[in-house]
């Protein structure tokens, strides 16, 4: 019962995703006006709006002109359920809860504005690092806990967690460095965020993902669709995907890293 609450809220937390994706980089308000169908600009009502389920009732059609509506409403509204599900039965739906779903919304957003624009903007990464500083000393008083130089106490937590972002900026400023057509200056401001919010080593586990995800898309894009290993990929929705793969099944990840290892070094 409590899933399927816990999964409502992510899909109600994906539609408010949606608006924001198209209106903040516009500099537009995220209040007013109500939200409206794109092709008629007739507002929609609140049976139009009932997240998941109002696509699949209307078909993906508008209801009022039969225009298409995109199917990125659906899957964000599906996708962001499902992680604010994954939460839940990990965690339950106590302070964790909160914590970790906010964390993601932000990874879907960036990874939406990203997608369409080509833009991590300063209105998100900024903010995140401050808000993110000041939670640094109580992740583990929250109750998630990522045991590395003491993190359990407060000093120690806030010490992984400035050491992580500090670290992860200094790399993406190194890559953007060496290789400048390939990393753009919004994932170097993106890297510090993902440090603050994963820890050590958190981090590893996210860039590591982040890179192969990346790679295998980009020579996908090159031997199906013909695209030049010069034409860019925006690479913050891969850093965001490894980062809420970590921040979900981070030490089962970390487990099967370590029983690999183990495993080939005992052949």
């Amino acid at each position: 019962m409590f899933g399927i609450f816990a999964f409502l809220i992510g899909a109600s937390v994906g539609s408010f995703l949606n608006v924001a994706a198209d209106r903040v980089p516009a500099g537009g308000s995220l209040i007013a006006p109500r939200s409206y169908c794109d092709s008629c600009q007739r507002t929609l009502a609140s049976i139009d709006m009932i997240p998941v389920l109002s696509y699949v009732w209307l078909r993906g059609k508008c209801r009022h002109c039969n225009a298409s509506i995109p199917f990125r409403v659906f899957l964000v509204e599906a996708v962001t359920g499902a992680l604010f599900l994954a939460v839940y039965l990990l965690y339950g739906l106590g302070a964790e809860f909160i914590v970790l779903s906010a964390c993601l919304s932000l990874l879907v957003l960036v990874s939406l504005i990203d997608l369409e624009h080509g833009l991590i903007l300063d209105v998100m990464v900024f903010p995140s690092i401050v808000l993110l500083l000041l939670l640094a000393p109580f992740w583990s008083e929250i109750g998630i806990s990522r045991p590395f130089l003491g993190d359990e106490t407060l000093f120690g937590s806030l010490a992984v967690s400035f050491l992580s972002g500090f670290g992860a900026f200094l790399v993406f400023l190194l890559v953007a460095m060496i290789f400048p057509a390939g990393m753009g200056g919004g994932d170097v401001k993106f890297a510090p965020v993902l440090g603050l919010m994963l820890g050590f080593p958190g981090i590893l586990i996210a860039l590591w993902l982040s890179a192969i995800g990346g790679g295998l898309i980009a020579i996908g894009m090159v031997l199906l669709r013909g695209k030049s290993r010069k034409d860019s990929i925006p690479f913050g929705p891969f850093m965001a995907m490894g980062a809420a793969a970590a921040l979900i099944g981070g030490p089962d990840i970390i487990n099967w890293y370590r029983d690999l290892g183990s495993a080939i070094a005992g052949t």
